[in-house]
């Protein structure tokens, strides 16, 4: 396995994509805790990047350098055309950030936590009403705009924290574990409302735990371990580099699964379980040419199952599987 891996993101016609983020080698460290060793990143305008790894590995940390919240050690970075270091201002009129926990307060309302956003944005009074109501009835919160945010579930309290990121109409937004907390369903209205800002012409940075999430919703994926980008590509494009593919049989007929395990040279056998496994890119050439091999041999198995890897098999081959909490995120 190569120690990194990058692909680069292109246009229909082979053109590199225009960045709405960039990075070269992002350093920072915290006492002697080093958690950015040098990362690059490109993101072009108009996706869904995520960013990837274990507790601690810098994801936070990435996400407050290119929000102009900490200053790097080393390297530089743009955002919507701004350098983060000698352009915060520029940087921070164009994105929104929502970071691991709300910034709702829940002493007032859901209203007036957009109104308060309205007014650090500069808006009228009209323009703000205008603006916050048009968001409110987007993320399905009308009915409790009038109620105490304190009242609202985890989901609620999400989308009126994406809601109050939207009301500068930013087009850059950092979703720091926007669905960390949320229950099933609501993870998937988040899914959602990611997907729709993106055709809206957003761009999302979104950091993850949920390797699932990264698969449904991002364009590319960074894996961020120990301090490096180990490898960077859409979900396939990273699927790919892992080995580990198989097609499991399985057998309820002792006799029928000592013929198969003969006639299937390399598989590796679980007698208990009478299952084989063969490793197998999962094609429809290979599964043909496996079945024709039981064929040829009398066999027939009483179960199949393909396993091709997947983001978590990308996730523990590129960062291991075990992983120490770190105070540094």
């Amino acid at each position: 396995m190569p120690s990194s891996v990058m692909l680069t993101p292109r246009t229909g016609d082979g053109r590199p994509s225009p960045a709405a983020v960039s990075a070269v080698g992002l350093r920072k460290s915290y006492g002697d805790k080093l958690v950015l060793d040098g990362i690059d990143l490109r993101i072009p305008a108009g996706s869904v990047f995520a960013l990837l790894g274990p507790n601690g590995a810098g994801k936070t940390t990435a996400v407050k350098i290119l929000s102009t919240l900490v200053a790097a050690d080393g390297g530089q970075a743009q955002v919507a055309g701004h350098d983060v270091a000698t352009s915060p201002d520029g940087v921070r009129a164009a994105i929104g950030v929502t970071g691991q926990f709300s910034a709702v307060d829940g002493l007032i309302t859901g209203e007036e936590n957009m109104l308060l956003m309205a007014d650090l944005h500069h808006l009228s009074r009209r323009e703000g009403r205008r603006v916050a109501a048009g968001l409110l009835e987007r993320f399905d919160l009308t009915e409790a705009a009038r109620k105490p945010a304190s009242t609202y579930s985890g989901g609620m309290k999400r989308r009126l924290d994406i809601a109050m990121t939207l009301v500068g109409s930013p087009r850059i937004i950092f979703l720091d574990e926007p669905t960390t907390g949320l229950d099933p369903r609501s993870r998937h209205t988040m899914w959602q409302i990611i997907r729709d800002l993106v055709t809206g012409g957003v761009t999302v940075f979104l950091t993850t735990q949920y390797l699932e999430e990264a698969d449904e919703l991002a364009d590319r994926i960074a894996v961020l371990n120990d301090g490096r980008i180990a490898a960077e590509g859409s979900a396939e494009e990273l699927k790919r580099i892992v080995p580990g593919g198989h097609v499991r049989l399985r057998f309820t007929d002792p006799a029928a699964y000592r013929s198969a395990a003969g006639a299937l040279d390399g598989a590796a056998r679980d007698d208990g379980a009478l299952a084989l496994q063969i490793p197998s890119g999962g094609s429809q050439r290979e599964l043909r040419t496996l079945l024709d091999r039981l064929d040829a041999a009398g066999v027939e198995a009483d179960e199949l199952t393909v396993h091709t890897p997947d983001l978590d098999d990308v996730f523990f081959a590129l960062t291991g599987p075990d992983q120490p909490e770190e105070a540094v995120r």
